[in-house]
């Protein structure tokens, strides 16, 4: 699907989809690159989530209403906190991107509070490995020793894996978590837990392998060429959530009104100053003529 307007790159969206439309409170993960096709997403509204911008490649300019203004590199984090409202720009100012965008769904109970922004550069932390080489760079909550410094709502990880060819490796994770990884490059096999050989799932690229709670470790193990993921998870969310466009809510009247309030520039998601696009904001499509529903987790078990 593009992203950004006519002159757009593709990118891959793997959650939400029919299995499964929450990862702990991960509402959204879009895959994209490696693309020479230049990142230009005009200002546009958010409430209700966390946004979320790690790059394995390239160079992002994210521009919001409160007057934050970072540029972001692989190794580094990017998060965008939408609390009621916030409004933003986002443009590649390098050739050759490819990352994810990652969104979280904030709770009830904190998300009509006040927008704010995160930049941390993670450190290389090295796995123990049964064979071969590993390392994780954590850009969200704790992993294997590592904790990053961003504002999180609910208990959440997320962190690049980097595996050598033919690394075989456990990696400890909470089991209140559910968990989920994406694969981005190579060949990768996960096993949750002290799942059997026959049970490993062998991920394809961009997929998204999904690890239910009550497992302490997974296993990774690359093939033949060398293999990077994204690990996320998260404890469950127990709230029903309306996701449409770029706003998380609870009701359908909460959308509309969201929609109504951006299109009418009533102020509640600010203005982006320094933006230099063709056009000031993107404005919101046409609203489905049916009554926005919550979405719901039909999980996919890897058991």
């Amino acid at each position: 699907m593009p992203l950004g307007g006519l002159r757009a790159m593709l990118v891959r969206r793997t959650l939400p989809h029919r299995d499964r439309t929450l990862v702990g409170a991960w509402c959204f993960a879009d895959h994209f690159g490696p693309s020479t096709t230049p990142m230009d997403v005009a200002p546009h509204p958010h409430c209700g989530l966390q946004t979320v911008t790690w790059l394995f490649d390239g160079e992002v300019e994210h521009r919001d209403s409160a007057g934050n203004v970072q540029l972001v590199r692989p190794g580094e984090v990017n998060l965008m906190t939408a609390g009621n409202g916030i409004s933003h720009s986002e443009v590649s100012r390098s050739d050759n991107l490819r990352g994810v965008q990652l969104w979280v769904a904030q709770p009830d109970v904190d998300r009509n509070g006040t927008n704010g922004f995160d930049h941390f550069t993670t450190p290389v932390t090295q796995l123990p490995v049964m064979a071969g080489e590993a390392s994780a760079r954590v850009f969200v909550g704790s992993l294997a020793g590592a904790t990053s410094p961003v504002r999180t709502f609910t208990p959440l990880v997320a962190a690049q894996l980097e595996l050598s060819p033919g690394t075989a490796v456990d990696v400890e994770v909470d089991p209140a978590f559910e968990h989920a990884v994406l694969l981005d490059d190579g060949d990768l096999t996960i096993a949750p837990g002290d799942a059997m050989e026959e049970e490993a799932l062998v991920l394809q690229h961009a997929e998204l392998g999904l690890v239910d709670p009550g497992r302490e470790h997974i296993r990774f193990m690359s093939g033949d060429s060398p293999a990077r993921a994204i690990l996320i998870g998260g404890t469950p969310l127990d709230e029903d959530i309306v996701m449409w466009w770029n706003f998380v809510a609870r009701t359908h009247e909460e959308v509309v009104a969201a929609r109504d309030e951006w299109q009418a520039d009533t102020g509640r998601f600010g203005r982006v100053e320094g933006y230099d696009g063709q056009i000031d904001r993107i404005p919101a499509p046409e609203l489905p003529p049916v009554r926005l529903k919550p979405r719901k987790p039909r999980p996919k078990r890897v058991e």
